[in-house]
């Protein structure tokens, strides 16, 4: 019979536990290695957004005066204008006709009064007749006028600064002033307006928590906002909130405002679509990173480290998603360890092997929603 030494097998236990101890120091056989965080505060700045509709600071429509057939498109869409710039000209040789025809009905108005003045000097005429002819001329001179504005008419002019629209009729169409459909429409685009609504939930906690005692004081505090355009960058000019409805749409629910933007590039037209984003601020607040949680029937959680080697799942109250971090309402405090990744293979009380890792490690290895 073979003899064992006790000593022996004391010195065999000894370096087992040694062995283990430099491979990772598991505190329960088979438990698996995850990266473990402490939960940082922060501050935070996250968006709200909603869409908006973008239009030129002003928009003219520009409408004939009078009917007529356009002999003349003198400006292309998208050109630069100046107010009184002429734009379309119409035909205008049938009042040229007209206007000759009033022309000479003031030219024998003229001479009538002229006959009659020294006859009613010499009292062989009542004054009477000098009046009546004297009214004849007047009436022959606002018929001519109003046949030379028609032609001046013709001539259709820029209202204002800006840039011409979309041209919607060209040579040889006829148009009138009942026309639905303007010519054109030449936008003032060095500012935009951004035209948006929030519902009325958002619309009071946004005012409720702006600075200012009024109304007015609190517009004027707003923060600058932003817009994400429709190909997803955001706009290099900052804008401004300047109007707020003050009232509640019926039929929407919602309450309107207008931010007005620069527009020195003329990057905007009117017609952009976007999305406003309204900045909010969140002061030293604890922060985890989304790919630290899960979520079960709409509740959102992770996993918290206890007695550092068991995974036990938290609920946290989430109160925005700031790019890739959750702001964290309750349910976790600054210096909570939890699992920073990998909690898809989890459940509550699952023993695990921590792997502590820097914050900054995980929560910058995602790209940002918003930059």
């Amino acid at each position: 019979m073979r003899k064992f030494s006790f000593t022996g097998i004391i010195l065999s236990l000894f370096i087992a536990v040694s062995c283990q101890d430099e491979n990772g120091g598991q505190q329960q056989a088979g438990a698996a290695a995850f990266p473990v965080i402490e939960v940082p505060q922060r501050t935070v700045t996250g968006f709200t957004s909603y869409p908006a509709s973008i239009e030129g600071k002003v928009n003219s429509a520009v409408r004939a005066k009078v009917p007529g057939y356009i002999t003349q498109v003198l400006v292309d869409e998208g050109q630069k204008v100046r107010k009184g710039q002429t734009l379309f000209k119409l035909e205008t040789e049938s009042l040229s006709q007209d206007a000759g025809a009033a022309q000479a009905n003031v030219q024998a108005a003229q001479v009538e009064v002229n006959k009659l003045e020294p006859l009613v000097e010499k009292g062989i005429i009542s004054p009477v007749q000098l009046e009546t002819a004297k009214a004849r001329l007047e009436q022959a001179k606002a018929g001519y006028n109003s046949i030379a504005a028609s032609i001046g008419y013709a001539n259709i002019k820029s209202p204002i600064d800006g840039s011409i629209g979309a041209i919607n009729f060209r040579e040889g169409a006829l148009v009138s002033p009942g026309d639905p459909t303007p010519l054109t429409v030449v936008s003032d685009i060095d500012e935009v307006f951004a035209f948006f609504s929030m519902n009325e939930r958002d619309y009071l906690d946004f005012i409720q928590n702006a600075e200012g005692e009024n109304i007015a004081e609190k517009i004027e505090n707003f923060p600058p906002v932003e817009l994400q355009l429709v190909n997803g960058e955001i706009y290099s000019e900052k804008g401004e909130i300047q109007t707020v409805t003050g009232q509640v749409d019926p039929t929407t629910g919602t309450v309107g405002f207008r931010a007005v933007f620069p527009n020195p590039n003329g990057i905007l037209v009117s017609g952009n679509s976007g999305r406003i984003r309204i900045p909010i601020t969140y002061e030293s607040v604890p922060v985890v990173p989304q790919s630290a949680s899960f979520e079960q029937q709409g509740i959102v959680y992770v996993y918290g480290v206890q007695g550092d080697s068991l995974a036990v799942s938290v609920p946290i109250e989430v109160i925005d998603r700031v790019q890739n971090l959750i702001v964290v309402g309750a349910g976790l405090e600054p210096g909570d360890k939890i699992v920073a990744q990998g909690v898809g293979k989890l459940r509550n009380n699952t023993p695990i092997s921590p792997q502590p890792m820097a914050f900054d490690s995980i929560a910058q290895q995602r790209k940002p929603v918003f930059k």
